[in-house]
């Protein structure tokens, strides 16, 4: 059974950076895409960034410029720095792979404070 672990959430003022990270263990032979959703309250749940096995990576538009995911295969982690961290950002974040199946992380809380 695979399993996503993810750590570097916290409270952070507005301005400033978190580095996400997110490993996955168990039963791996491969892992085509990993990435990373998050989900305000009152809203659904949006993806934030993702990157395939060949390193192609998507973005959604708001984070473009501030977020940038990488991977390390080798320790089936993926990883997002977050710079110029914004109220808006505040969300849960959701590490995920598709191997597939699609597998999901539990979630770690990132709050931007104004």
């Amino acid at each position: 059974q695979v399993q996503l672990v993810e750590s570097g959430g916290g409270l952070v003022q507005a301005g400033g950076s978190l580095r996400l990270s997110c490993a996955a263990s168990g039963s791996i032979f491969s892992i085509h895409a990993m990435g990373w959703y998050r989900q305000a309250p009152g809203k659904q749940r949006e993806l934030v960034a993702g990157i395939t096995s060949g390193n192609s990576t998507i973005y959604e538009d708001s984070v473009k410029d501030r977020f940038t995911i990488s991977r390390d295969n080798a320790k089936n982690a993926v990883y997002l720095q977050m710079n110029i961290l914004k109220p808006e950002d505040t969300a849960v974040y959701y590490c995920y792979a598709v191997f597939p199946p699609l597998v999901w992380g539990q979630g770690t809380q990132v709050t931007v404070s104004s």
